[in-house]
């Protein structure tokens, strides 16, 4: 088969969460599989349940993928379950991710979704991930502050 892909029928990767510095609070290694994060921090950056998400762990460079399962609200829960609890221990400070497959026309206005948590999974900052300049004009300003000093 000959043609070619119009631009409108690609699919473009990008990241669409982002919860970072996540600290585990516990591990199951008797439970099925999956990531069980408090409900309500996986709601503040459009996690659903069963979502597939893509975790690495600061503390020793592991990364893999699993799923979401939520915990109860307003605890701060980040547990590793299953074969995932081999990939941490209590303390670990993860970053979970997940990704959306968009067409090139919703990329261009897209904007992912972050929290930045302290050690007690409590949220400081919210993101939402827009810049206010283009990268070229923000390292350009970057190069000037540190030209002046």
């Amino acid at each position: 088969m000959t043609g070619s892909i119009s631009i409108c029928d690609m699919h473009i990767n990008l990241l669409k969460s982002k919860i970072h510095r996540a600290a585990v609070t516990g591990a199951s290694l008797d439970y099925e599989g999956s990531l069980s994060i408090s409900s309500d921090i996986a709601e503040t950056v459009g996690l659903l349940p069963y979502e597939r998400i893509l975790v690495s762990n600061l503390e020793n460079g592991e990364r893999f993928e699993t799923y979401v399962i939520y915990a109860a609200p307003g605890k701060g829960i980040i547990e590793l379950n299953g074969a995932t609890a081999h990939l941490g221990k209590i303390g670990d400070l993860l970053t979970i991710m997940n990704f959306a497959q968009l067409i090139p026309d919703e990329a261009k206005s897209h904007h992912p979704r972050i929290a930045v948590l302290d050690r007690q999974n409590r949220i400081i900052r919210r993101e939402s991930g827009e810049t206010p300049t283009s990268r070229r004009e923000w390292e350009g300003e970057i190069t000037r502050k540190l030209s002046t000093k």
